[in-house]
């Protein structure tokens, strides 16, 4: 199984060191890309050399999409490739599991109408008026969508989104 994370500065650092090293321990294949393909830069000061850039990754490439949260969504979802992605990776029932903010890039590919999702209780308006039915719950899993909230809510969101990827194996 191969996972691609998109990221870019200003990531929440738990929400993607967390889950990142999670998919390594498990044996999985973890790409992490940003706009560029450098260096980011966490919330928190933690960096990470991506080595690729969100345009050369290929969502046919994954089997598991990973967002973030923090204020990194707010960039990634401005790259045109970052939101076909999300929205052939989502239509096409691959797992596509957002924490946090990270559910921007999915309200920004038009792929939430009729799901089920939770996301940081700031934005959960703008999750309404993407057609989703907001939940406030540690985590929502709607088929191959699963969302959590908060860094709190990792423990769920990671075992939910490995309990996701067993059964698809």
């Amino acid at each position: 199984m191969k996972a691609l994370i998109l990221v870019a500065d200003n990531v929440e650092d738990l929400e993607f060191f967390y889950p990142y090293y999670r998919l390594r321990e498990e044996g999985f294949s973890a790409d992490v890309a940003n706009p560029d393909g450098g260096k980011i830069v966490g919330k928190n000061g933690y960096d990470f050399t991506c080595g690729l850039s969100i345009s050369e990754a290929n969502a046919d490439d994954y089997d598991l999409l990973v967002l973030p949260g923090g204020k990194a969504p707010e960039i990634v979802r401005l790259e045109p490739e970052a939101v076909e992605i999300a929205r052939k990776m989502l239509d096409s029932d691959k797992i596509v599991a957002a924490i946090c903010h990270g559910v921007q890039t999915l309200i920004s590919a038009d792929v939430l109408h009729g799901r089920k999702a939770t996301c940081w209780k700031g934005i959960r308006d703008d999750l309404k008026a993407a057609g989703a039915e907001y939940l406030d719950q540690e985590v929502v899993v709607d088929g191959n969508l699963i969302t959590s909230r908060s860094p709190e809510d990792l423990p769920a969101f990671c075992r939910e989104m490995f309990a996701a990827v067993r059964q698809a194996v």
